[in-house]
């Protein structure tokens, strides 16, 4: 681990995925109605959309999962500092292990490798594992990357994703129908959403690059800044949306 530590993202961002407070309340209407539901957040990271969802419905109680212990202990953090530390239970563990249900709602977004496998199966995987967890009418909120178009061979050599990881929007929306979903609601990033996202999560590597300049461990950390920041700028940003797809489990 670098010493001093990089702060954690969660410091900077809101969401860890592209995704503005408009978007994030109107992705909470659809889920609705959750009066009397626990909606579930299977890798939640900090729990954020989970905590909003909740906070909308004071009938509502809420689940997450996530490995991280340091950001679910932020999630709960920010649940008792907003009152809701007896409705919302982030809680450490392995999201792709949970068994419970069925449930009314779950989400999982950006967090479809959870359940495992290689990368050209994890939307599939967590498709069948989410179906299986919710009540027939259940409703799922599923966040998922796709290609916005056929990215070039340099783009693909830029960026750390295999061609087969991603499909088109269409046929992402025919892959999660194909687990026995209705689609209900679909939106996507828009690039200043992308954009704020990613500057944010550089912000804690930068900062940290800008207060320890003569670090020993500095041209490592800047490395996979830089890294990171060509994957975005010469293979991701005009390559690769994010959905966020509301789901009806048949």
């Amino acid at each position: 681990m670098v010493s001093p530590r990089i702060p954690p993202v969660y410091r900077a961002l809101d969401f860890n995925s592209p995704l503005s407070d408009e978007r994030a309340d109107r992705l909470i209407r659809t889920l609705a109605p959750l009066a009397g539901s626990r909606v579930v957040d299977l890798g939640c990271g900090w729990a954020e959309l989970l905590l909003r969802a909740v906070a909308a419905e004071p009938a509502a109680t809420g689940l997450g999962i996530d490995s991280d212990e340091d950001a679910v202990a932020h999630g709960r953090a920010n649940a008792a500092a907003r009152g809701l530390a007896e409705r919302v239970e982030p809680a450490t563990g392995d999201a792709g292990r949970w068994s419970g249900g069925p449930e009314d709602a779950v989400i999982n977004v950006g967090a479809a490798h959870v359940w495992g496998g290689a990368p050209e199966t994890h939307t599939s995987n967590a498709l069948a594992a989410l179906s299986d967890l919710l009540r027939p009418g259940g409703r799922l909120l599923f966040g998922e990357c796709f290609w916005l178009r056929t990215p070039t061979s340099a783009e693909l050599s830029a960026m750390p994703i295999p061609r087969l990881q991603y499909r088109s929007l269409p046929d992402l929306v025919e892959v999660a129908l194909s687990h026995g979903f209705r689609l209900l609601a679909l939106s996507q990033a828009d690039l200043d959403e992308w954009d704020d996202f990613e500057s944010r999560h550089a912000q804690g590597r930068e900062d940290w690059l800008r207060q320890n300049p003569d670090s020993p461990e500095a041209g490592e950390v800047r490395a996979k800044a830089d890294a990171h920041r060509d994957a975005r700028l010469r293979g991701m940003r005009e390559t690769v949306g994010f959905a966020y797809l509301t789901l009806v489990r048949v």
